[in-house]
């Protein structure tokens, strides 16, 4: 097969502009490993890519690709990988897992973790590697900690509820009130409607605050205990310059320094995930799967909301 299917838009704009299309089979380089890929997942940076909301760092050379994260099969000998062995990972720096094949770099591939659907598998890469980034290393949660999850019921703070549970840490959760009860099903001990709680209303103090939101941070970041830490994994999109000027305050003044980072699974990260969801400790979250040719129906809903966990796209 010298070619494959792959989703593209040929400009930037709405979910309208992605249709599937044909470009070559990759070639991998050295170091690389190729991969028939089952499934993929949306994630919104893959939206802001396609809107045009990163042309600074996309360019305006069309068509381009959409997709990060993927579970599917090694395709052929290579790194160490087997042929047929199933595996996980993320793209560097790029997008286009949204394709039936993709060439990655061998150190952003991991063995997917024993048992699990590869579709299901494809909601976690992503989510699954920023919650263990942000709780454990950035965060360094403890059992017994209070830990507060903005946008609980999404992608990242499904994720995110879990393993904070599994951490043995109190879990107290804001996701919509339709989503509640679900984010106590995976573990929080409490969950709030974020319409209509304010900091304020909470009335307690948390040693971790996790912010998959990016709005308000100075008000959030209030509700830190002495010696707590506030993450987050997004900025307000809308209001960039304050949500900088907010994290560069609380490096000067208040409690609590607010941190930022940004993905970056490598395989040592994503072999510690694949342990997680074998042992239970976090599991996916599906809220829909759509077909490659429906990808534009997969933005739409999540740039719709209400999605609970994750939104993926099978591929074969």
């Amino acid at each position: 097969m010298n070619d494959m299917r792959a989703a593209l838009f040929d400009s930037y704009g709405p979910p309208d502009v992605l249709y599937v299309g044909r470009v070559p089979v990759p070639e991998p380089r050295p170091g690389q490993v190729l991969v028939r890929v089952h499934a993929v997942s949306v994630n919104g940076g893959e939206l802001h890519g396609r809107a045009g909301r990163l042309r600074l760092v996309t360019g305006r050379r069309f068509p381009q690709r959409t997709g990060i994260d993927f579970a599917g099969e090694v395709a052929a000998d290579a790194a160490g990988f087997r042929t047929g062995a199933p595996v996980w990972g993320a793209l560097s720096r790029t997008f286009g897992a949204a394709a039936e094949f993709v060439a990655v770099d061998a150190d952003r591939l991991a063995p997917a973790p024993a048992g699990t659907d590869l579709i299901e598998a494809a909601a976690l890469p992503a989510v699954g590697t920023t919650a263990i980034t942000a709780l454990r290393d950035k965060a360094r949660l403890r059992p017994g900690e209070r830990l507060l999850v903005r946008g609980a019921g999404g992608g990242a703070g499904s994720a995110v509820v879990q393993l904070g549970h599994s951490m043995g840490a109190h879990v107290t959760a804001l996701a919509s009130a339709k989503t509640c009860e679900f984010v106590r099903g995976l573990g929080a001990d409490e969950a709030f409607d974020y319409a209509t709680t304010r900091p304020a209303d909470l009335g307690r103090r948390f040693d971790v605050v996790l912010d998959t939101v990016g709005t308000d941070l100075p008000a959030w970041r209030g509700l830190l205990a002495p010696g707590g830490r506030m993450v987050g994994i997004t900025f307000d999109t809308r209001h960039v310059l304050t949500s900088l000027a907010s994290v560069a305050a609380s490096a000067v003044h208040g409690r609590g320094r607010i941190r930022f980072f940004s993905g970056n699974p490598r395989r040592e990260l994503l072999a510690d995930l694949a342990r997680r969801t074998t042992s239970g400790a976090i599991r996916p979250v599906v809220h829909e799967v759509f077909p490659l040719e429906r990808i534009a129906d997969a933005h739409r809903a999540l740039e719709t909301g209400g999605v609970r966990g994750k939104i993926v796209v099978a591929v074969r």
